[in-house]
């Protein structure tokens, strides 16, 4: 494999992010370790990173129709490009391009059963 995955975290889209981020605040009992207002918030949780975002105006129509799930699983990668051809070559190539997020590049990809992936490589 010529791609190493450094890291994996939940995240949940929301159309309402200070809303859902102060339920997870007062449902955690903690503060986020990481907020952009109308943008993302992370909570560091035992074993795993919990991440809530705003979807971008051009991804809000796979985010708000009943069909779809709000929950993403976001893998980071170390080789973005070796990922997404580690991808192709098991038949799950991701439908769309590599975007530019706050925290570095990132495409989206689909399991076999249609869940979302977020693959990204960090801006470091």
């Amino acid at each position: 494999m010529g791609f190493l995955y450094t890291d994996a975290f939940v995240t949940i889209a929301s159309m309402n992010l200070a809303n859902l981020v102060n339920f997870y605040t007062q449902f955690l009992g903690q503060k986020p370790i990481s907020l952009i207002p109308n943008v993302y918030a992370e909570f560091q949780l035992s074993g795993v990173r919990l991440g809530i975002f705003q979807p971008k105006t051009t991804h809000e129509s796979e985010f708000t129709t009943s069909a779809k799930s709000t929950m993403s699983l976001c893998l980071e990668v170390s080789n973005l490009e070796d990922a997404i051809a580690h991808l192709k070559t098991l038949g799950y190539p991701p439908p769309g391009n590599i975007s530019i997020a706050s925290h570095g590049r990132e495409i989206y990809a689909y399991d076999p059963n249609g869940n979302r992936l977020i693959l990204h490589q960090n801006n470091s």
